[in-house]
């Protein structure tokens, strides 16, 4: 649990944590990411930090509250400012090509989920179900990024190298199917025999051809 222990000091480094606190979150975050919110007991989570459920509710009024406690920090100090730190640098480059955009985005994320699957596990599974995490993420997140990746796909179409259709739909193909990757790989079948580089310059190549300026057709009539 070493790497859980590294990321949980960092998203409370703020907070005087006990070590049963710790325990408990940890515990929370494996319980979370592996059965979801609603199929996760504190039960289940009392006994996994190996303390009493009661313990639970001195430091958290209810279930909620500890997934709460867990999501905020995350998306205010982990992932908001790998977004803004990073992925900003590769929105406001200008590449030379959109494949270049491609494979720097997806080298990004890739690199960024490897290190936080549990917690982005937890967050994906539980911001359809909870209005408060999507407007946490909507904030942090969705509305900061949007803009400048708006702007990239103007930038791409000015130089014909993405057809000419709305931004936001752009934005929508390359989201879907870059985590749609992630997803299959991460969450649904992690254990299959992937290949990760040929699995990538799939990706890559689909939304190069699929986003391209169709090519025209020459006139074959005599």
């Amino acid at each position: 649990m070493q790497e859980s222990d590294s990321i949980i000091d960092h998203l409370f480094e703020d907070e005087k944590l006990t070590d049963k606190q710790k325990k408990i979150i940890e515990a929370a975050i494996d319980s979370f990411s592996e059965k979801g919110y609603s199929g996760t007991s504190t039960s289940e989570i009392a006994k996994k930090a190996g303390v009493a459920e009661g313990t639970i509710f001195r430091h958290y009024k209810t279930k909620k509250d500890l997934l709460l406690s867990i999501i905020a920090p995350m998306l205010a100090k982990s992932i908001a400012p790998f977004v803004i730190k990073d992925l900003y640098k590769i929105l406001d480059t200008k590449y030379d090509s959109y494949e270049g955009f491609l494979r720097a985005m997806i080298a990004n994320r890739y690199v960024f989920l490897k290190h936080n699957l549990p917690l982005f596990k937890i967050l994906i599974q539980e911001i359809p179900f909870h209005p408060e995490l999507k407007e946490q993420f909507m904030e942090h997140i969705a509305k900061k990024v949007y803009t400048r990746f708006e702007s990239l796909v103007v930038y791409f179409q000015e130089k014909e190298q993405i057809i000419n259709i709305p931004p936001a739909s752009v934005i929508r193909f390359n989201i879907t199917t870059i985590m749609g990757y992630f997803f299959t790989r991460y969450l649904f079948f992690p254990d299959a025999d992937w290949n990760d580089d040929e699995e990538i310059e799939i990706t890559i190549q689909f939304l190069l051809h699929g986003l391209s300026p169709l090519a025209k057709k020459e006139d074959d009539s005599p």
